[in-house]
């Protein structure tokens, strides 16, 4: 069993307007409350660029095995998306860490609802994280310039 270990506050209201991801959320800020059992765990923590977060779907559908990605027209199997309503809703986000003070930590770069409960922190490693010449899957055919516009979601907002 899972418990949170805080609270991200973001710009981000209703998930029809939450970019898909970090990348497509530039310059986006949001504030990480961490809860005050958990303060201690954030020593040396501002000593990294960027950092893990791992979170709750909380307003996450009805599991499903198969869907339609938001980049895509073709029914995909969950796993090799990033579709929120999974078996476990768990999502994964890199943002930019801009600043820690006390329990509170503002980073940039966010694609998480408001409220969404926090499970974990990690520090992004570039010697453990990075991984050159890797393989697309199915974003092979997906272009950049449809990947920014969808990405975004700015057709979705006003």
């Amino acid at each position: 069993m899972y418990r949170p270990i805080g609270i991200i506050h973001s710009p981000y209201r209703e998930a029809a307007k939450t970019p898909i991801q970090p990348k497509y959320a530039p310059g986006i800020r949001a504030q990480i409350e961490i809860f005050p059992e958990y303060i201690e765990g954030l020593k040396d923590l501002n000593g990294f660029s960027h950092i893990y977060l791992i979170y709750h779907f909380h307003e996450a559908s009805s599991p499903k095995l198969r869907v339609v990605p938001y980049l895509d027209e073709v029914e995909r199997g969950i796993f090799s998306t990033r579709a929120p309503n999974r078996p476990n809703p768990i999502g994964i986000s890199i943002v930019a860490v801009k600043a820690i003070e006390g329990n509170k930590i503002e980073v940039e770069g966010c694609d998480i609802l408001d409220g969404t409960p926090l499970l974990d922190i990690k520090p992004y490693v570039e010697r453990f994280d990075h991984i050159p010449d890797t393989n697309k899957g199915w974003h092979e055919h997906i272009s950049e310039e449809t990947a920014k516009r969808k990405g975004s979601r700015k057709e979705n907002n006003p």
